[in-house]
């Protein structure tokens, strides 16, 4: 690892870098509270186009390690793309490399959270000996060709708890809504469901959802990416050597832990673990858990 191409380029606030076409992306560096020199774990937010504060510090590891946080193109402090497909997750995931060179690292960790995924893995396809490790958090599976229902299932085995009534009204109305207020208002109302409970933690984590959304890169995460690309993709990923984690939470009402499984199984050397009473949002639920987990993965322990 060398630090030389930017200069104080990992020393903790707010940072920019030049991308592939000369956008100037931010980024936040978190850490190390501890003072330690242990290498940083770049972190990625999913939504898809939300802004990455939601990560907050992980629940705590930035104790150890610098946290690289960047913002994803229109969300947090970077600038809109020039044409929408800057936004689509192959795209990002150039970003991530101009990044990476930005800082200087022959190797780095990487995790990511939810859609984030599909960019790491689109990296991960892309520039595999750039990886020490890699680690997805409660990811999708629409890479892998898959909807798997037991999200679904999880949710509906909560019925009993008293905010589930609204919230399942709620979901049946995302898919239909088109007013950004009133998608907004329901992904409020169906909040609870991305949690392993419903507690003063969870609530105020969830109430910042609303204006982190950015409708534009959202709209714009999928675009361009076919039924070829895609296969040739997740092809590629069987090449990757580097040791992976994969992460879900096992009342995770959003994407469930099959989805991780078989994220896992695409790739040649990775692990699933599923955490116990713990949602969408692992270090919100559980943030020793979580945070012993991933750092635990990282250090190779």
């Amino acid at each position: 690892m060398s630090h030389a191409t930017a200069p104080n380029a990992l020393r903790p606030g707010a940072h920019r870098y030049a991308s592939y076409d000369g956008a100037e992306l931010a980024y936040r560096v978190l850490g190390p509270r501890d003072g330690a020199a242990a290498p940083p774990l770049v972190c990625l937010a999913g939504g898809p186009g939300r802004d990455a504060a939601y990560l907050g510090d992980l629940g705590g590891l930035d104790e150890h390690r610098p946290l690289v946080v960047p913002d994803s193109r229109g969300t947090g402090a970077s600038p809109p793309a020039a044409d929408p497909s800057g936004y689509a997750f192959p795209r990002l995931a150039q970003d991530l490399e101009a990044l990476r060179q930005h800082l200087g690292l022959e190797r780095f960790a990487l995790l990511a959270h939810d859609a984030a995924a599909a960019t790491a893995q689109a990296y991960a396809a892309a520039h595999p000996e750039r990886l020490s490790h890699l680690v997805l958090v409660c990811p999708g599976a629409r890479l892998q060709g898959e909807l798997p229902d037991d999200a679904r299932e999880i949710f509906e085995a909560r019925s009993d708890e008293p905010w589930w009534e609204d919230a399942y009204t709620a979901v049946q109305a995302l898919p239909t809504a088109s007013d950004l207020d009133d998608v907004r208002d329901l992904l409020r109302r169906a909040a609870p469901l991305a949690y392993g409970r419903w507690e003063e933690p969870q609530q105020a984590h969830a109430a910042s959802e609303g204006a982190q959304l950015g409708p534009v890169p959202r709209a714009g995460f999928w675009q361009g990416v076919d039924e070829a690309a895609r296969l040739a993709l997740v092809e590629r990923l069987r090449a990757v050597r580097c040791p992976a984690l994969v992460v879900t939470g096992a009342r995770d009402g959003v994407t469930g832990v099959r989805a991780g499984e078989l994220a896992a199984a695409s790739l040649a050397h990775a692990s699933a673990r599923a955490l116990p009473e713990v949602g969408h949002f692992p270090w919100v639920d559980a943030p020793d858990l979580f945070r012993t987990t991933v750092e635990d993965f990282v250090r190779g322990a």
